[in-house]
């Protein structure tokens, strides 16, 4: 199977590429070669590989930032989901398209469903609804996989940063926002399992973790798994906070849970325990550190 991962340097994209099943022939071409913005860099890609899967990973990532770059975003996670799923329909082969939790307004109790109405809060939010709404107006056969709170060994994420903080003497973490954490090689084997599956992906999914947590509980696992890996790691005192004494430029949905129930009826992909996943992150990370 010839298949096309678009953002393949990011989080998920590098785990896609790493973790590539047997007989698979990856095409994972840097930004500059393949330009999702633009149809007409998309259509020479798609002549050039003549992909049988593609993968869309590429996304404008820097919420606050999206406030005032709101083009950006859009021309980005809206506009490129777009032409990735025109070029899709024309080839005549399936798109699974990563979105997030951020569709969402964060005001429902308890986890949202893939049928959950979608009110984004940001211009980030709202440009990826715009992508997801572009790649259904565009390709019968898509997977929209939903995602939330994503961390990893590489790239920019929470993980990382709070690592990065640990000999400050004390660090503050907002304690009221509600989520549940995605490591990014997980979300690369649910991919990778569905793509393997003889029917060809349809419909929107949310890819969910458990047990559900806050900002504060993440930071407060991850400093504990900072200290199993490296007894001599020197860590913060936490001190939890509301949102409010964080203002941002982009307002953050307070409920980020998505429910996984629909991914694992269909593909028998279970909720992953973000604790284990944390614990191995962290490790990789010391080792990054040492080496």
């Amino acid at each position: 199977m010839r298949i096309l991962i678009t953002g393949g340097s990011g989080q998920v994209g590098t785990a896609l590429r790493r973790s590539a099943p047997d007989g698979a022939l990856l095409r994972a071409p840097p930004s500059k070669d393949l330009d999702i913005r633009s149809a007409a860099s998309v259509k020479a890609a798609f002549s050039a590989w003549r992909p049988d899967l593609v993968v869309n990973a590429a996304a404008y990532t820097q919420v606050d930032r999206a406030e005032e770059e709101t083009d950006l975003a859009m021309r980005v996670n809206a506009s490129g989901a777009g032409n990735l799923a025109e070029a899709c329909a024309a080839r005549g082969c399936p798109l699974i398209h990563l979105s997030t939790d951020y569709v969402f307004d964060g005001r429902k109790r308890g986890p949202y469903l893939e049928d959950d109405p979608p009110a984004p809060l940001n211009a980030y939010g709202l440009s990826k609804l715009q992508g997801e709404r572009a790649v259904r107006g565009n390709l019968e056969e898509h997977l929209i996989l939903r995602v939330s709170w994503v961390f990893g060994a590489t790239g920019s994420n929470f993980v990382k940063t709070m690592t990065s903080l640990s000999e400050r003497d004390e660090v503050r973490v907002v304690d009221d926002q509600h989520g549940t954490p995605c490591a990014a090689h997980g979300i690369a084997a649910a991919i990778w399992r569905i793509a393997g599956q003889k029917a060809r992906p349809s419909g929107t999914y949310h890819f969910a973790s458990a047990p559900v947590t806050t900002w504060y509980e993440f930071a407060r696992a991850t400093f504990a798994s900072l200290r199993e890996a490296d007894p001599n790691a020197r860590t913060p005192v936490l001190v939890p906070i509301p949102t409010a004494e964080r203002p941002t430029a982009a307002e953050r949905p307070l409920n980020s849970v998505l429910d996984g129930a629909k991914l694992q009826a269909d593909f028998g992909i279970p909720p992953a325990d973000w604790r284990v996943e944390l614990d191995a992150t962290v490790r990789q990370l010391v080792r990054n550190e040492r080496t």
